[in-house]
């Protein structure tokens, strides 16, 4: 199951798998108890995949903080998030080093670990298959990109070459009209004699 189908949702513990889309809102299934809730449409419902955290560079998708602590735990379960403040701001160091802890608070590493044991607890830590789909929408952006770089230039090498052969045109017709000026003006008038000669 991708992270774009599992939702966290606030006001409601735990998480939830997306089920269909219902009238006013969304059908959620538990992935604690199985049971299914209508959630409405005000709540606030996330996707694990849409979350990241605030780095002192930016941002890190939870999926790789959730990698970062797989890996760091060879696959088993993590800190408790009953664990203490101090306890868990370590282990959420050793995990994310550059995390911002003036915008990361002591309860979004609670929600973490507690979304990562969860994971674990039904084996849903595998996400070699979204990141194939991040590579292949990256590369699709890329070649998008490239294509609307080309339609774009092209016009403007269109337009350019128009310019350059009107102006070429307009040597030419100057030129010619230069060349029969001169000839007009250098042709020889002819003298007409009005004198006849007397007898």
């Amino acid at each position: 199951m991708a992270l774009k189908e599992i939702m966290a949702i606030s006001g409601y513990s735990g998480l939830f798998k997306f089920v269909s889309q219902g009238r006013n809102g969304i059908i959620v299934e538990s992935m604690t108890d199985g049971k299914r809730t209508h959630i409405p449409a005000t709540a606030k419902v996330s996707a694990l995949s849409d979350i990241s955290i605030f780095t002192m560079e930016g941002e890190k998708p939870l999926r790789e903080i959730l990698s970062s602590i797989k890996q760091k735990e060879n696959g088993g379960p993590t800190i408790s998030h009953k664990s203490t403040n101090d306890e868990l701001k370590t282990f959420f160091l050793s995990i994310v080093p550059d995390y911002d802890s003036e915008r990361v608070y002591v309860s979004d590493i609670k929600k973490i670990v507690t979304w990562y044991n969860q994971l674990q607890s039904v084996n849903l830590l595998d996400f070699s298959e979204e990141v194939e789909e991040e590579i292949v929408k990256e590369e699709e952006a890329k070649t998008e990109a490239h294509k609307d770089v080309e339609e774009k230039t092209k016009p403007a090498a269109k337009k350019a070459a128009t310019q350059k052969k009107t102006t070429v045109t307009d040597k030419k017709s100057s030129s010619a009209k230069a060349k029969s000026a001169t000839v007009k003006n250098a042709a020889p008038k002819r003298k007409t004699s009005t004198n006849k000669k007397s007898g």
